[in-house]
């Protein structure tokens, strides 16, 4: 059975389950517009909305928080959802979210290591929605190795808006012979 918040450490930070004091500091990190631009919920920056998003992830219990290992700062975030157990077990990884200052691939190769690792000791195969517009995340998904499938999935947004994602998915051979193997 797959711990869907274990804490996971790496060389640059520390991944641990989300809590509800962890408001302030996410918060913080998220009111970035920036960092939404590109992404379907490019409004998740403001008060109202990111507090949904923060909800939904403490309820969902698979929630991650990003803590610098130098700093002790919050940095961003990320969570396991949607696991499904049959044909060797599959569960989604997403919702990751990183400071404008984390990035540039060091961090979310790290982020994501670590939780392909911790799920794929336990499940078949990860996989990743992305919008299908959203360029900036489908090559970071690309440049650790995740592969493109034909499933598509339309995701509605808070606003209602209806959005298609595409999904990658990394298997236990692709992990293991992939970019972030070793």
């Amino acid at each position: 059975m797959l711990d869907r918040q274990p804490v996971l450490e790496g060389e640059h930070f520390r991944l641990r389950p989300l809590s509800p004091d962890d408001w302030d500091a996410l918060f913080a990190v998220a009111s970035d517009p920036l960092i939404w631009e590109q992404h379907p919920a490019h409004d998740r920056w403001q008060e109202p909305v990111f507090r949904a998003f923060f909800d939904d992830a403490l309820a969902n219990r698979g929630a991650l928080v990003a803590v610098d290992r130098v700093s002790g700062a919050v940095i961003g975030s990320s969570r396991y959802q949607g696991l499904e157990e049959d044909d060797g077990g599959s569960v989604e990884i997403g919702w990751t979210f990183l400071a404008r200052r984390c990035w540039g691939g060091r961090y979310n190769h790290e982020m994501k290591r670590l939780m392909l690792a911790h799920a794929l000791a336990s499940v078949a195969e990860c996989r990743f929605l992305v919008g299908e517009t959203n360029l900036r995340s489908r090559r970071a998904l690309e440049r650790i190795g995740a592969v493109l499938t034909d499933r598509r999935e339309d995701r509605v947004m808070a606003d209602g808006a209806v959005i298609p994602h595409l999904t990658y998915v990394v298997t236990r051979a692709g992990f293991a012979t992939g970019p972030l193997a070793g």
